[in-house]
């Protein structure tokens, strides 16, 4: 079984908790594991036919000399094919796939053969652009580009054991380092990402200079002047330990993060774990969608101000929420607090997942929450960052689902399957989980190997519970949100039933956030729901408003949307027959129309947009009765 964990913390020293390999875990279940067979057999293929058609990987053939021709696309256009490169190495990583597998060793051939004898690798500044390299490090994306292909050799060599990838990453890092390194140019780039793939090379080789270097480009913002004229679009307003806001573009916000994480947990600079918690608290608490996105504007991609989360204008990028749950995967493990799972769940479910159709081959760039129905997903974008982006995440989920430390296992997120967990002390623990999560709250969890040492299973109580009852041999436990440990020395054939509380509830937000006055949000466990059009033929799902104590039904549909919880209840449309064709009339109180009683059907959000085109909307409008 390959050692190929999400990010590789068996020797990190600041972890609390150790990711497991992806390919220790199986998912069965009828909810992500679908996505991820979709993603394994059309996606990628889809991706590597598209990166062919738009000349991503002629760019390399052109770079070599194998192919004549010029540059074609956007010039960090090379990151693409790395994303798509990741994607195919985590799921070679679970399903070996020889044909893919020979697809992926083809493209590496391509890349290494345009590598220079220096290890200066981009396609975009090769012949008469070499005299531009390294001279515009905040706009042009070659060090962002560096990092992707770092990910992708790390998580290939993981894979595959392959070495032809790492090869060319590390002959590449040894280039960065020459020019970036102590006592060298001060330098990093525009768009963070090199700096949490250095660390993951690090980890990988062992060689210091990549956690150093990581460390330098952390340290290169904020200075005097600032190496990007301290603006906040690309986080240079302030050093890493003085910044107290999500501010600027919010992917490379939020890689910034998720690399002053990494520096974290190999390194604990000082100041780092405040300036983490500072960030994550202005995020979550002022700066983030219901659904875990993030991003406000349309202008720079960028996070607004404190409370501006705009709905039918929220930019809300699929690659931002990526980004977040790669953070708080991070920030999971640095301190082992189960509200860092918490919100990777939320973002995950309600914020990555919508970024791609049910049928793997469309895709959302922006994720609004509102629509009148003429935002729908493209096949290809000019910057394609969140197609491939999308696809090494939905590749490697199985890592996402259990961590260890000393003597204890730690069950983030729920879903059908099996698991052998290699625990620190060298044994297994082998684990079947059936449930039906998050349709269902049940989740039962059956030892069918156990280590001979006592072990404590940790079971994660999300915030969406408030709590939860575990039954062991006949003794319940009731436990609040956290994780809840249940130690014992476990026999095969033991087993243990975690039940929370499933029901809809009304989700309103704070009273700053004035577009959202008056207004709230289903959700439904871990899901977020609106109201579409397609299930609303006779009234406009703009004009629906309901009322607080609205029993909702929910029922699942198997035939809808791949298999869906719908939540089904009653609301009233407005009664605009007395406006006539008024924009505005005196306020006479008591005067208005009635309302009409409408039936309602809200779907999960991640599922809009999967059929005809129509209205959306998550916030509703509360009326009392």
């Amino acid at each position: 079984m390959p050692h190929n964990p999400v990010i590789d913390l068996a020797h990190s020293p600041h972890a609390i908790l150790k990711p497991i390999p992806i390919s220790s875990v199986k998912l069965t279940d009828s909810f992500l594991q679908p996505r991820r067979e979709i993603n394994r057999t059309v996606t990628l293929i889809a991706q590597l036919n598209q990166c062919e058609i738009t000349g991503r990987i002629d760019n390399f053939r052109v770079a070599s000399g194998r192919k004549q021709g010029e540059f074609q696309g956007i010039f960090f256009n090379d990151s693409d094919i790395y994303k798509w490169l990741e994607a195919a190495a985590f799921s070679l990583g679970v399903d070996p796939d020889p044909e893919l597998d020979a697809k992926v060793d083809a493209v590496i051939d391509d890349i290494a053969a345009a590598q220079q004898p220096n290890g200066y690798l981009n396609t975009y500044y090769m012949f008469a652009r070499e005299k531009d390299r390294f001279s515009n490090l905040k706009d042009m994306h070659e060090i962002y580009c560096a990092g992707h292909l770092i990910q992708a050799a790390v998580a290939h060599f993981r894979a595959t054991g392959k070495r032809t990838l790492l090869d060319v990453a590390c002959k590449l890092s040894d280039h960065l380092y020459d020019q970036f390194g102590p006592g060298k140019r001060l330098g990093t780039c525009g768009h963070e990402e090199a700096e949490m793939a250095l660390v993951e090379l690090y980890r990988a080789t062992g060689e210091q200079r990549y956690l150093t270097l990581a460390h330098c480009m952390m340290e290169a913002r904020g200075k005097t002047p600032g190496i990007f004229g301290n603006g906040r679009y690309h986080q240079d307003h302030l050093p890493f330990t003085e910044q107290k806001e999500m501010v600027g573009h919010a992917v490379r916000h939020l890689y910034y993060m998720c690399g002053g994480a990494d520096v974290a947990l190999e390194a604990q600079p000082a100041g780092y774990a405040e300036a983490l918690e500072t960030l994550w608290q202005n995020f979550t608490q002022r700066r983030m969608y219901v659904t875990g996105g993030a991003g406000a504007r349309y202008e720079g991609e960028s996070f607004g101000d404190d409370y501006e989360l705009p709905n039918d204008r929220a930019y809300t990028e699929t690659c931002a929420a990526i980004a977040s749950v790669m953070w708080n995967w991070r920030m999971l493990h640095l301190t082992g607090e189960s509200r860092f799972a918490d919100m990777l769940e939320l973002a995950l479910y309600n914020a990555v997942l919508p970024g791609i159709s049910l049928d793997g081959t469309h895709y959302f760039y922006e994720n609004p929450l509102a629509n009148r129905g003429e935002h729908r997903r493209q096949e290809w974008f000019g910057c394609a960052c969140c197609p491939p982006n999308i696809a090494r995440l939905l590749a490697s989920l199985p890592g996402y689902f259990y961590s260890v430390s000393p003597n204890n296992v730690w069950i983030h997120l729920y879903a059908q399957g099996e698991a052998q967990i290699p625990l620190p002390n060298g044994e297994t623990l082998h684990l079947d989980i059936e449930t039906n999560y998050p349709w269902s709250g049940e989740v039962r969890i059956t030892i069918l190997k156990a280590p001979k040492t006592p072990i404590t299973l940790n079971l994660r109580i999300p915030a969406w519970a408030g709590s939860g009852i575990v039954e062991n041999a006949g003794k319940t436990q009731e436990a609040t949100s956290g994780y809840v440990g249940v130690t014992q020395a476990w026999q095969a054939g033991d087993s243990l039933t975690l039940s929370l509380p499933l029901e809809t509830k009304l989700i309103e937000s704070h009273p700053h956030l004035q577009n959202n006055r008056g207004r709230v949000a289903l959700q439904r466990g871990a899901i977020v729901y609106c109201l579409e059009q397609a299930d609303h033929a006779d009234v406009d799902v703009w004009e629906v408003a309901i009322s607080p104590r609205t029993a909702w039904k929910s029922l699942y549909r198997p035939e809808l949307l791949n298999g869906v919880v719908v939540l089904l209840g009653e609301g009233e449309a407005l009664n605009t027959s007395g406006w006539e064709n008024r924009l505005y009339r005196t306020y006479v109180a008591q005067k208005h129309e009635a309302p009409i009683k409408i039936a309602l059907t809200a779907v999960p959000y991640y599922v809009w947009a999967n059929r005809e085109a129509g209205a959306m909307q998550v916030w509703l409008p509360l009326v009392e009765d």
